[in-house]
């Protein structure tokens, strides 16, 4: 991006900002008078100052220059492509590196630049279903800490990448150097500060996106090979209050598993979601319950009723798919034939 493009949209930025924060003080000021100040108000206050998107919602707080990253939403009005060039109101003209062609044209666009100082324009649009071809497979998918994704089957076991942890050390220096060059409380940051917090985020940029290529490469190939997917509503943020709390995160279950929800959707896959309750206690052959809930340290399940006996998380796995009512048959959980599949609700 050249430097004219960057400071006009930090100058775009800047008028927007201000216009948000001005909104927030009135609203503050009605709030504190006792006045309604509802999103009609807000609406007036946005047309007052010629906005056309109505941004504000409940009671938002300020934006400082300092620490919001710059995000622009431009409607279909507001801008154009011309020359696999990006035209924005107000005479601002972006020269845009494509990472894919679009597959229609766009509704609208957000302009934003991540915590690294990079660029970016995401644009929204209208999308078909991309069909597989059928497989005749299903399969359920537990999530842990141990392993990110147990499934019923071997060979589509997500094991625990650590990418996190391979960088903790480096984290841990860049975390150092910046509280050795931290401003006092009202004062400017250093370059020496501005440098390391920009280094830390390089590392965590990097982490994020290992975490997310691996879980778009193992949802592929999940939704390639089955029709269907029986997927644990798993809820992760619970583990923050654990001892396994960073071990959880590194794992990236809520992302993973974002992964491949998107992934079945995208190509026409029957992804139906199951509820968490109790998967660690029934047996996944009869069905049974056990008694008291069983340990984290207890990684083998043994059913008391029919004699079953498999890995925690594989039990598990297969508890999911007799949920989602897709009676699986054998341990690859194939269907039998002729079986239909139904849309989840």
């Amino acid at each position: 991006m050249s430097s004219w493009a960057c400071t006009a949209l930090l100058a775009e930025w800047d008028r927007c900002r201000w216009i948000w924060n001005e909104c927030v003080a009135r609203s503050k000021k009605a709030h504190r008078d006792g006045e309604k100040c509802g999103p009609a108000r807000l609406d007036r206050m946005l047309t007052e100052a010629r906005a056309v998107t109505p941004w504000l919602a409940g009671m938002p707080k300020h934006k400082r220059k300092r620490e919001a990253d710059p995000t622009l939403n431009y409607t279909r009005r507001g801008f154009r492509l011309k020359d696999r060039r990006l035209h924005l109101v107000g005479g601002i003209v972006l020269t845009v590196v494509w990472s894919r062609e679009l597959p229609a044209e766009p509704s609208s666009v957000r302009v934003y630049r991540d915590s690294i100082g990079h660029w970016y324009a995401s644009f929204v649009v209208r999308t078909e279903v991309q069909p597989l071809p059928a497989t005749g497979a299903v399969i359920g998918v537990d999530w842990g800490v141990k392993e990110t994704a147990t499934t019923t089957s071997d060979a589509h076991d997500l094991s625990h990448a650590e990418h996190g942890r391979k960088t903790q050390a480096k984290l841990s220096r860049y975390d150092r150097m910046m509280a050795r060059r931290r401003p006092a409380k009202g004062q400017p940051a250093s370059k020496g500060y501005r440098k390391a917090k920009t280094l830390r985020a390089k590392a965590c940029k990097k982490v994020a996106r290992q975490r997310q290529d691996t879980g778009r490469k193992w949802a592929k190939k999940v939704v390639t090979d089955h029709d269907a997917m029986a997927v644990e509503d798993f809820r992760p943020k619970f583990l923050a209050r654990t001892t396994m709390a960073r071990k959880a995160a590194d794992a990236a279950i809520g992302a993973t598993k974002r992964a491949l929800i998107e992934m079945g959707r995208k190509h026409g896959r029957d992804v139906r979601l199951v509820h968490p309750a109790y998967t660690t206690m029934d047996c996944g052959r009869c069905g049974a319950r056990a008694k008291h809930a069983l340990p984290l340290s207890e990684r083998t399940y043994t059913c008391i009723e029919c004699g079953a006996m498999s890995s925690r998380d594989k039990n598990s796995a297969r508890v999911m798919l007799v949920r989602a009512g897709l009676n699986p048959v054998g341990a690859e959980g194939a269907r039998p034939p002729g079986a239909l599949l139904q849309e989840a609700t």
